[in-house]
């Protein structure tokens, strides 16, 4: 499909979501910026919680596309969850129904799948239609947003392309984290091919770049034209000089979501 012009980024001010503010201009977007709270350096970004359903039918009005990347992005108590991840997606998916939006790129994750058990070297790649094992009430919550993509195509003709992010920063911080790292730039390259991408439906993929040390397989993300560049094995002799390789002994490295099945880390707000 064309490119889209205009595409909210919801999240806006959140980590992902202030380096897509970087990247995502220079494959021609203008961005309209929406979260909770101010965008640092962006006085025009829009202020609005995801239970404001009015608020959010505004800033949709008249956008090409959606890049869906606002919520509670660690675990934290259900109704917290069921606030922010599940009927804010709702309400956002809601909206963009309502003014006719045919495009949304929702922000799954790797936790959606996080009880899967790891593979190790000589097991093949995780597919993509693994069967769900959410390993929190957050991966719990990108599941339903899975599930309500699905639905907003057969029902509603919305189509979404649903990342199942790993772990994207400038660079890896664990041993993990190199298989799971998507580089700022690969994922900028992976929005871009979510968005442009013709007759996607409902796609679920998984969000990496071509680390050496893969879990999962990137196919239904390259047969929307996504062709990462990067590579987190730069990064693997100081990690493991640092931490070690993986301990198939230590329950934190038995399943694909690492310690979110173990300790998951709380959400601070």
């Amino acid at each position: 499909m064309p490119a889209p012009r205009t595409v909210l980024l919801t999240g806006a001010a959140g980590g992902l979501g202030t380096l897509m503010r970087e990247l995502l201009p220079a494959y021609g977007y203008e961005l309209r910026l929406l979260d909770v709270v101010p965008v640092e350096g962006e006085p025009g970004a829009i202020a609005a919680d995801l239970a404001d359903r009015e608020a959010l039918r505004e800033a949709v009005r008249g956008v090409d596309a959606i890049i869906h990347l606002a919520g509670i992005s660690l675990e934290a108590p259900f109704e917290k969850i069921l606030r922010a991840n599940i009927a804010g997606t709702y309400n956002l998916y809601e909206a963009a129904r309502e003014e006719g939006v045919a495009r949304i790129v929702f922000a799954s994750s790797n936790h959606a799948v996080g009880f899967t058990p790891r593979p190790r070297a000589e097991d093949p790649l995780i597919p993509v239609d693994t069967p769900r094992r959410p390993d929190t009430h957050y991966g719990l919550s990108k599941c339903f947003g899975e599930d309500l993509a699905q639905l907003y195509w057969d029902l509603h003709g919305v189509e979404t392309v649903s990342v199942r992010i790993g772990s994207c920063f400038p660079r890896p911080t664990s041993v993990r984290m190199l298989s799971v790292w998507m580089s700022p730039a690969d994922c900028a390259r992976l929005f871009h091919a979510a968005l442009t991408a013709g007759d996607v439906g409902h796609t679920v993929v998984y969000g990496s770049s071509a680390n050496t040390r893969l879990w999962w397989d990137l196919s239904s993300a390259r047969a929307l034209g996504y062709e990462p560049q990067d590579d987190s094995e730069r990064y693997a002799a100081a990690l493991v000089a640092e931490q070690g390789e993986l301990d198939d002994a230590n329950p934190d490295h038995a399943h694909l979501g690492g310690h979110f099945c173990t300790n998951p880390p709380q959400w601070p707000h």
